[in-house]
């Protein structure tokens, strides 16, 4: 794709008004600041050389879409490679930044956890993450974006926290065909109230693919959180015990670690101290799971015929 035509992926952003957080909603916090990646066709304009937006390519129009959370405190940019990939698919892809209360009056970027929700009272009631249905509406306003939106085809994907907070809500946002998540589980913290140890059922009503490195440290060192030890596996468990569609996939990346689908990973910021170095070349890694991902998503909520598989040099694939 040039200046003078050919099709390929471009990007433009957006911002959606998502609350700061059940008890703190005033400005500036909850912004999300979106960046939504599409497949584009350059039709050698003036506008386009002027402007640098590029129109949908109508080929394959209205795309799916995918909304992308992000891990705690790690910003969308890193998530670029993958999202680029699933939108050449064909796809409209969605990440966001989005500055709000985390936690006991700590800031930061989160995807929005309502923790409220997350507690014994109130979970499977409503969805933890209220700021995905929010990114979502906001897409609407898009001009450049109208007729080419399929929000009637959506698949939710996260990263670390950002996927634990799909798999509690993609059941509550209408639209929903499929979730992906890396590095997640569903095991939830004691200080919410449950039992040590205790897995939630995903709310899920869609098949889901759960990508774990063999590397992973961040889940490792963040076992005391769920009352475990550091050799409990809370990924397989959440498979085994809280997802239960026949479809669902567990990836496990032989020599990855948590930030395996992040790149660059910034040190300067989140919990990648964390992690433990990786045994296999973090591109390579990265390729194969965005590569499932990408077909995953292309049966799931393209409706493509075509069953979704992984690079058996790098990905052991568990199926139900």
């Amino acid at each position: 794709m040039n200046a003078s035509g050919g099709t390929g992926v471009r990007s433009l952003w957006w911002s959606a008004d998502t609350g700061g957080g059940p008890e703190n909603a005033r400005a500036p916090f909850g912004t999300a600041h979106l960046k939504v990646y599409y497949p584009a066709r350059a039709e050698g304009t003036d506008a386009e050389r002027l402007s640098g937006e590029f129109p949908p390519d109508p080929a394959d129009a209205p795309y799916p879409v995918v909304v992308f959370c992000s891990g705690v405190n790690v910003e969308q940019a890193v998530y670029r490679p993958l999202a680029s990939a699933i939108a050449a698919a064909g796809f409209v892809v969605v990440t966001f930044d989005r500055v709000a209360e985390l936690f006991g009056g700590r800031y930061g970027l989160t995807p929005g956890v309502d923790l409220d929700a997350a507690r014994p009272d109130a979970y499977g009631t409503r969805p933890t993450c209220p700021a995905i249905p929010a990114v979502l509406d906001a897409l609407g306003g898009i001009d450049l974006l109208k007729g080419a939106l399929g929000l009637d085809r959506i698949a939710l994907g996260g990263h670390s926290a950002g996927g634990t907070v799909v798999l509690q809500s993609a059941r509550f946002v209408p639209g929903v065909r499929a979730c992906f998540a890396y590095g997640t589980h569903t095991m939830v913290a004691t200080m919410l109230g449950w039992p040590a140890g205790t897995v939630l059922p995903a709310q899920v009503d869609c098949p889901v693919l759960l990508g774990v490195g063999t590397r992973d440290g961040v889940i490792m060192g963040s076992s005391d959180r769920y009352g475990q030890d550091a050799a409990s596996d809370p990924v397989t468990r959440t498979f085994t015990e809280a997802l239960h569609d026949p479809r669902d996939l567990l990836a496990v990346v032989r020599g990855a670690n948590h930030f395996a689908v992040a790149d660059p990973v910034d040190p300067t910021a989140a919990r990648a101290f964390l992690d433990l170095e990786p045994e296999t070349d973090p591109a390579e890694a990265r390729r194969a799971f965005t590569d499932l991902t990408a077909g995953f998503l292309r049966a799931h909520v393209r409706g493509d015929d075509a069953a979704p598989s992984a690079d058996p040099a790098l990905i052991d694939l568990r199926r139900r």
